[in-house]
């Protein structure tokens, strides 16, 4: 099969992506900011390269000959290390060196795993600026990422692009069950909503293998 390029393959959701592709049978390349910090990936016969997502010289070099892409990366590793280095521009930088690469690359398919702080909520505005929902120390990551989101819609592109955005509880422990369901862009009814960085995997890859939504952003869950 076809080869695809992670960004940000020594993440969780990145290991996952990276793990069901090669179930799959697909070749991986994953591109991490210091790969002697995941060599647990290249064990599992990925083609690990040095890479910044907001490279896009680099992406187009390491892109060539995959079928398409898939962005896991974060600028933080979480809450717990503070906003205080959080580059406001991040995700419109990424966006936009991708989108440039991977065309340069000839790479058609792209697909970015967004944020359930970014969905919209039953009042039709954002999960982010409710402050019932959403703690406002965290805004200035969802705001970055939303950002982001904003740049992917208004840019003529021919990379066909699609934002996944899972649930906030991502379960690192569940087992795949290669079951998910998909909704819109608010947010799927009351109450919490799970998903495993398995079946998180699972719907990226069905989106690669047969896409459905294109230049969208789509919300998934258990």
């Amino acid at each position: 099969m076809g080869g695809i390029i992670v960004f940000g393959a020594g993440g969780r959701a990145g290991r996952a992506v990276t793990a069901e592709a090669r179930a799959r049978g697909h070749h991986v390349t994953g591109v991490v900011r210091d790969p002697a910090k995941h060599p647990g990936i290249e064990a599992d016969g990925v083609h690990v390269l040095r890479g910044d997502v907001m490279d896009q010289r680099g992406i187009a070099l390491a892109a060539r000959g995959h079928i398409a892409a898939v962005h896991a990366v974060s600028p933080l590793t979480g809450p717990e290390q503070g906003f205080a280095s959080l580059d406001p521009e991040f995700f419109v930088k990424a966006a936009d060196a991708l989108l440039h690469g991977l065309a340069e690359a000839q790479v058609s398919r792209l697909v970015v795993i967004g944020l359930f702080a970014n969905l919209k909520n039953g009042d039709g505005g954002l999960v982010m600026d409710d402050p019932a929902a959403f703690p406002p120390e965290i805004r200035p990551f969802a705001r970055a990422h939303h950002a982001g989101l904003e740049r992917l819609q208004a840019t003529e592109t021919p990379v066909d692009w699609l934002m996944v955005t899972p649930p906030a509880l991502l379960e690192s422990a569940a087992p795949r069950t290669g079951r998910y369901r998909v909704g819109g862009e608010s947010v799927a009814g009351p109450g919490p909503l799970r998903l495993s960085y398995a079946d998180l995997a699972v719907a990226l890859l069905d989106e690669i293998d047969t896409p459905r939504h294109h230049r969208t952003r789509i919300s998934v869950f258990a």
